[in-house]
């Protein structure tokens, strides 16, 4: 039995690059320099100033999930989970339109995708406990993989071992994963360690 069941992924930043610019949609929507954009939003009344907010944030989104192109090793990456019979989902702070626009137009298919509409936004481990509810796995047996700390403060606090996708320079909060891949083509090693750690 594989003490992997389940693989649950973040979108953006992990394994697309949308190359979305997150000062200037807080500059565009009047927002404070970085404060997150859903948590800042929440707090906006409604009305017309937040409508507007809303459409610039969904531009920005829709923009990125049209240029948006995959980081080197996640077609063969998702190639070899399917292989093994591994279910995937992604969890994603952004909207549904444009997850499945980015997902319909890189060709990329999940048997779970959960965005911002689905469930709390992340840091909020909701998403990822439906998600292994939904497979009827434990959370111990889905590690959960993302570039940001809110992905990895959800992964923990839903019980799950957390990976930390860091391409480039590793960030401070790298002390909240249980592993780090530096790239996917690498993927190999880290399955081996989180089988490893398990077995």
């Amino acid at each position: 039995m594989n003490a992997v069941r389940g693989m649950v992924f973040d979108l953006d930043g992990t394994l697309i690059d949308s190359a979305l610019d997150f000062d200037l949609m807080r500059h565009e929507m009047g927002l404070p320099y970085g404060r997150p954009i859903l948590e800042a939003l929440a707090e906006v009344p409604e009305g017309d100033d937040k409508d507007r907010m809303r459409e610039i944030l969904r531009a920005h989104e829709l923009a990125g999930a049209d240029r948006a192109t995959l980081f080197p090793g996640v077609s063969d990456m998702l190639a070899f989970l399917h292989g093994e019979k591994i279910p995937t989902a992604i969890l994603t702070r952004n909207s549904r339109e444009s997850t499945e626009r980015v997902l319909s137009r890189l060709g990329l298919l999940f048997d779970q995708v959960l965005t911002r509409e689905d469930a709390p936004p992340k840091p909020d481990p909701t998403g990822l406990v439906l998600i292994c509810e939904r497979w009827r796995l434990s959370p111990a047996t889905v590690p959960f993989c993302g570039d940001y700390r809110f992905d990895l403060e959800a992964g923990r606090a839903a019980g799950m071992p957390t990976v930390l996708y860091a391409a480039g320079n590793i960030p401070h909060y790298v002390h909240l994963a249980d592993h780090v891949l530096p790239c996917f083509t690498r993927f190999d090693a880290l399955w081996a360690e989180l089988h490893r750690e398990r077995s």
